[in-house]
């Protein structure tokens, strides 16, 4: 399979990550990329940057090294009433969002508080993508969660980082094929993206 896109990738910027917005452009061109996205840490992150970060995206060209970039942030949930960690005046000016459950920035919690909660999240009209689902320590019914990727076009991810060996995310692997089989069966589409923070992981969605 030909990789042309990668979602999520994150920059210096992130505060965790260790490669510049030049150099991962530069490996996405090497790997044959024709899309990526910068998605750094929105603030609710320990270290992630502040909203005036994400405001002056605009200096970055939109293409590099041949790629096309798009200019965005992965948001934090920050409640279960759909809540992120970003405001409209800011999302609306940038070209991809995801929204993902992070430990720091909100707590676990059972399975139907956690669906219902990620539903209210995707039905955000700025928000495209919903980052590495399937940590059962965030338990969804998944059945629930593809149709409303269906209904509302918030594309779900399968995300590389979390399926590496040693990832903290716990029975990922289990839970996206209980994903993806509900995706087949009501023909939904997936993104992929590889979460690199370094850019010799941009791309690598092995």
């Amino acid at each position: 399979m030909k990789i042309l896109v990668d979602v999520h990738t994150h920059t210096v910027g992130s505060g965790h990550a260790y490669s510049t917005i030049t150099e991962n452009m530069k490996a996405a061109s090497e790997k044959g990329l024709k899309i990526m996205a910068m998605t750094d840490h929105a603030p609710g992150i320990p270290g992630a940057p502040p909203r005036y970060y994400f405001d002056n995206l605009k200096v970055i060209p939109s293409e590099m090294f041949g790629v096309k970039l798009l200019k965005g942030a992965e948001a934090n949930i920050t409640s279960y009433e759909g809540d992120i960690d970003l405001p409209e005046d800011v999302l609306e000016k940038l070209d991809i969002v995801l929204a993902s459950f992070h430990p720091p920035c909100i707590d676990f919690a059972d399975q139907e508080t956690v669906t219902e909660g990620l539903i209210k999240v995707m039905e955000n009209p700025y928000v495209n993508v919903i980052g590495h689902p399937g940590d059962q320590r965030y338990p969804l019914d998944f059945e629930k969660i593809v149709l409303a990727s269906k209904r509302t076009g918030t594309l779900l991810e399968v995300n590389n980082a979390s399926l590496k060996p040693g990832s903290f995310r716990v029975g990922v692997k289990e839970s996206l094929a209980q994903m993806l089989t509900y995706c087949k069966e009501h023909e939904v589409p997936i993104v992929l993206g590889t979460d690199a923070h370094f850019h010799t992981e941009i791309g690598e969605l092995k």
